[in-house]
């Protein structure tokens, strides 16, 4: 979300990750961009196969001062050549606010996927009735919902949400799934990580991708925290574990309207 130095981006493509994310009000699209030409452009480990723009998901999400049906083609164009892309891969609406309409809108969005700008079009922070609506305009336009990116660790879950990925079949990309930095106060998650050796953000981690049908965003501009994220992926929870985090009798948003 706020990373700042390319060579960040490039660690994180050298490691193995394959989804960049990022949106105009974090203001360091053109930094995902260069990190994303570095890796491409560089002999990285020269025993891994060459890293080529296919094998990565670039995704970035529109502001509220963009989503006018007017606006959109504009500023995703000015998205793309800050990252540096022909295409982009996913697209987000990064809140139902400002200048959205499902109509206009999620229907620009549509006419960038027909031109080739965008490929796949998501909603970033919407509520379920916001969600029929745009799964509706969508399939109007022969296209599916390709992603709903939320909220989403031990401290604040929303189960509704879940469901309705589950039953229109679109993943939940999960942001803040470390818990904003907080995993280590929760007397449950401690508990968990002194069972299984590791640490509480990476039980953390490992709770958010337990959940179906979940995959994860953790901020990590750090090589070390970018190894951690990778280790706690590997972590499987048993489901005493997951039942006790589930229990957590606490709600904490920490991104809120």
């Amino acid at each position: 979300m706020g990373i700042e130095d390319p060579a960040a981006v490039r660690a994180a493509l050298d490691l193995g990750y394959r989804h960049l994310d990022t949106a105009q009000i974090y203001e360091n699209e053109a930094v995902v961009g260069e990190g994303l030409a570095a890796a491409l452009g560089g002999a990285g480990d020269s025993s891994a196969p060459a890293l080529s723009r296919a094998d990565v998901t670039v995704a970035t999400k529109l502001w509220i001062d963009a989503l006018a049906p007017d606006a959109v083609p504009e500023s995703a164009r000015a998205s793309a050549d800050r990252l540096g892309v022909d295409a982009i891969d996913l697209l987000y609406v990064h809140r139902p606010r400002g200048g959205y309409e499902p109509e206009g809108t999620l229907s620009a969005l549509a006419d960038l996927v027909d031109e080739g700008l965008v490929r796949h079009v998501g909603v970033s922070n919407f509520e379920r009735d916001q969600l029929d609506r745009a799964v509706e305009v969508l399939a109007d336009r022969g296209l599916r919902l390709a992603a709903h990116q939320t909220e989403l660790h031990p401290l604040y879950h929303r189960p509704e949400l879940l469901d309705h990925a589950r039953e229109h079949g679109y993943p939940v990309v999960a942001y803040s799934p470390l818990a904003g930095g907080r995993a280590g106060e929760v007397e449950a998650l401690r508990t968990v990580a002194e069972k299984h050796g590791t640490t509480p953000a990476a039980v953390s981690l490992a709770w958010v991708l337990a959940k179906d049908p979940v995959v994860a965003i953790p901020k990590a501009s750090s090589e070390a925290h970018q190894r951690a994220n990778l280790a706690a992926a590997a972590l499987e929870l048993d489901p005493e574990d997951v039942a006790r985090i589930d229990a957590i009798d606490r709600e904490e948003e920490l991104y809120p309207e």
